[in-house]
């Protein structure tokens, strides 16, 4: 298991190199002037020029993608070109933690709630309550976000009085269940789906009939040898979860009033702030690849098969 770690952990480096090539690369040769909207109605080709020179704009791209490399290790990602004064990192960083807070806690609604009735629905195949939940998962993943959101507000904050739904104290605080809910929602339906066939593909093994006929208790037969193996294609999904922690939920953080990332980034792309569109870029395919690493270790806890290879 330390091998395959260690393995994987020196190709992190590398891939991390080429995310952040291409980034770059897209931001320099994006369109638009990112000159042109930092002077605004102040431009004038003289004025340009040389702020051109000032922020380096017209060294040779070789040069320029190594001053941003050498800034982006150190944890500087420039400025931002829409909020003068602010650098990317301070102007990010706690929307993206706020962002990442709400996407966790719908994560564990999702992978909560929609493992274990996946799990249940393979079980009771042949009867009615399987039918029913597939049906139900796949009414709930049809349901908009724009709809569920005030939907719920409606029921449990209005009517019901169960939790408060003005404002955002972070992942403890009980203003968190109604964004978890509903962000979680259509995570809860994707999972049911995936556990159900994960699980009919495994209950269907000869290693489980003979693991029954050598007269092992039933939970041992789920938890030690259904549910384990079941899990692995789960989580492939988790893995994606995880990259899309600090992506944001715009709609729903709109709808409750949430300060993330999702409003930041929709503004960002509208005015062009680059440094911003290319930070936020950057630490997505980032999280990507650490999500994968993440996973492929986590494999080797479930799966011995791996570690031994």
């Amino acid at each position: 298991m330390l091998t395959y770690s260690l393995r994987r952990l020196m190709w992190t480096p590398v891939l991390l190199v080429f995310v952040s090539f291409f980034v770059f690369l897209l931001g320099t040769y994006g369109p638009g002037d990112p000159v042109e909207i930092r002077l605004g109605n102040n431009y004038t080709p003289e004025l340009a020029e040389r702020l051109r020179d000032r922020l380096g704009l017209n060294d040779p791209f070789p040069v320029q993608y190594g001053r941003f490399l050498g800034r982006a290790l150190r944890g500087d990602l420039g400025e931002s070109l829409t909020f003068r004064g602010r650098d990317v990192i301070t102007l990010i960083g706690p929307k993206l933690l706020t962002s990442a807070q709400l996407n966790v806690a719908g994560a564990i609604v999702a992978f909560g709630f929609g493992t274990p009735l996946g799990f249940y629905a393979a079980k009771r195949q042949g009867t009615w309550i399987d039918p029913s939940l597939v049906v139900g998962a796949l009414v709930i993943f049809a349901l908009p976000v724009f709809l569920t959101g005030p939907l719920a507000i409606l029921v449990f904050a209005v009517n019901l009085d169960w939790v408060p739904v003005s404002g955002w104290g972070g992942l403890f605080d009980y203003r968190v269940v109604l964004p978890a809910l509903t962000t979680g929602l259509p995570g809860i339906a994707v999972f049911v789906r995936l556990m159900r066939a994960s699980t009919l593909d495994v209950l269907g093994q000869e290693y489980i009939q003979m693991a029954r006929s050598k007269g092992l208790r039933a939970s041992v037969v789920n938890y030690r040898h259904v549910a384990r193996n079941a899990l692995l294609p789960i989580i492939t999904i988790l893995g994606f979860t995880i990259a899309g922690l600090f992506g944001g939920s715009l709609i729903t953080e709109l709808i409750f009033g949430i300060p993330g990332i999702g409003r930041l980034a929709l503004d960002s792309v509208f005015s062009r702030d680059y440094p911003v569109i290319t930070a936020l870029t950057l630490l997505g395919a980032v999280s990507l690849v650490v999500a994968n690493l993440v996973i492929d270790i986590i494999y080797t806890l479930i799966d011995p098969r791996i570690r031994l290879r």
